[in-house]
């Protein structure tokens, strides 16, 4: 981007700000939510990321496929992804919450979702398709039975069971009692399997850090077929670290999203397992070496620099690839993949970590005109090829993780009514999360 195009960009920028807030001079400047600070582009990106759960959705009633959310748009009209769901459902409580919808709308609408996972999304054991088809909640494909996305609407629908209470609570505990963990586990290395097909079996293990911890809470909590806490401690936990960055447990490809999805929920601030291990320390330092990568990445790919980071899988030039990720990763710091594309969600994701460079990432977004749609920030973006590339799409997981992790940095919403089940409280402490003691006492 050139010097006059980078400043009519910034013009734009202050303009639609001044837009946002001269819209909002009839009300409050605060929303009566307890928001940490009311924030125009804060604001902006979250209702526009909430609208594409809003919208994207299978709305007719009479469909067997009815609170099915898209798993991008506008690419794959009639594919839905079970983790869209999940976000989904978590996105009905903050859109009520915050008067985007009407409670009743939004009670509806998750009844209805419920509803098509209990009775006819296709599933065994409790655990569904990765991917669905819209119009009937069949398997997609060769899609796999997916044991994390099938954790990711779970969460969802535990959000949406205590914030609505009655029917839709529960409609969401018998989802999830009908979960059998015990079928998804590897007894003889006592971790859980990757994936299963039906016309393959299982594939592949959960043996490496990522997004995974929400599966050993919900599984040690399940009030039908719990696991023991000795899973928590089975995957590898390989420690390193970029520059001069603290060490952390880190994921084999580097994607930021894996130290981000399961604080989504889970509230594990001031917490530490049995290890030892602050899980919310590990993702800030992993958000802080993201960064850190990103900068000494600016000099050879100039999407990169301190306001534009967070690696992570997104579509890119070439679609989409689930690679992108940031140092350390595998073993030797060499499984991660680099080409300049980077997408807002990875930043974005991380601000409950890292608030003030999140922010500052968020307010260097909106500076590309390009990469704005209707449902606020596209998928991702690269500006080191020629011409610039900008996604068509915007994905349901990136719009979720945005949604959730500014609404929790904003009011801490989600993880205020997640933590209020039984079974995710009893899972935690299985698994031998404790608070952490202050080392100054």
């Amino acid at each position: 981007m050139n010097r006059i195009t980078r400043l009519t960009a910034g013009l734009l920028l202050v303009t639609f700000v001044l837009q946002v807030v001269l819209a909002g001079c009839s009300r409050p400047a605060s929303p009566d939510r307890g928001d940490k600070i009311y924030d125009p582009l804060l604001e902006e990106e979250s209702r526009k990321s909430f609208e594409f759960f809003w919208k994207e959705a299978n709305t007719d009633p009479a469909s067997k496929g009815y609170g099915l959310i898209r798993d991008r748009a506008p690419g794959n009209p009639n594919l839905s992804s079970v983790a869209s769901v999940g976000f989904g459902l978590t996105a009905l409580a903050i859109g009520a919450e915050r008067g985007w919808i009407t409670r009743e709308e939004a009670k509806e609408r998750a009844l209805g979702t419920l509803n098509t996972l209990w009775n006819h999304a296709e599933q065994i054991n409790g655990f569904y398709y990765h991917f669905l088809n819209m119009n009937d909640a069949t398997r997609a494909g060769n899609s796999e039975v997916s044991i994390i996305d099938t954790a990711i609407a779970l969460c969802g629908a535990i959000v949406a069971g205590e914030y609505f209470g009655g029917e839709i609570k529960e409609l969401a505990e018998q989802i999830y009692e009908r979960v059998d963990w015990n079928w998804y586990r590897d007894p003889e290395r006592n971790l859980f399997y990757m994936g299963y097909h039906p016309e393959e079996g299982f594939k592949g293990h959960w043996d490496f850090y990522a997004e995974q911890l929400m599966l050993y809470f919900l599984a040690a909590g399940s009030p039908t077929y719990p696991l023991d806490e000795n899973m928590f401690y089975s995957f590898i936990r390989h420690t390193g670290s970029y520059g001069d960055s603290e060490p952390f447990i880190h994921s084999w490809f580097g994607s930021i999203f894996t130290y981000q999805f399961s604080h989504a929920w889970f509230d594990l601030r001031n917490k530490v397992d049995k290890q030892g291990v602050d899980w919310w320390e590990n993702s800030v330092n992993a958000s802080k070496a993201a960064r850190l990568f990103a900068i000494d990445q600016a000099e050879t790919f100039s999407t990169f620099g301190p306001d534009a980071w967070g690696l992570t899988a997104s579509d890119g030039p070439r679609g989409y690839e689930g690679k992108y990720g940031a140092a350390p990763s595998g073993y030797s710091n060499d499984a991660h993949l680099v080409d300049g594309t980077l997408p807002p969600a990875g930043a974005l994701g991380s601000i409950v970590f890292t608030p003030e460079e999140s922010i500052a990432a968020l307010k260097h977004y909106y500076t590309f005109p390009d990469l704005i749609g209707e449902y606020g920030l596209k998928d991702a973006y690269n500006t080191a090829v020629s011409p610039a590339w900008y996604a068509r799409d915007v994905i349901g997981i990136d719009k979720g993780i945005t949604l959730l992790m500014i609404e929790n940095y904003r009011t801490g919403f989600v993880w205020e009514w997640f933590m209020k089940n039984e079974y995710v409280k009893k899972g935690m402490e299985i698994v031998g999360m404790s608070e952490k003691q202050d080392s100054s006492s």
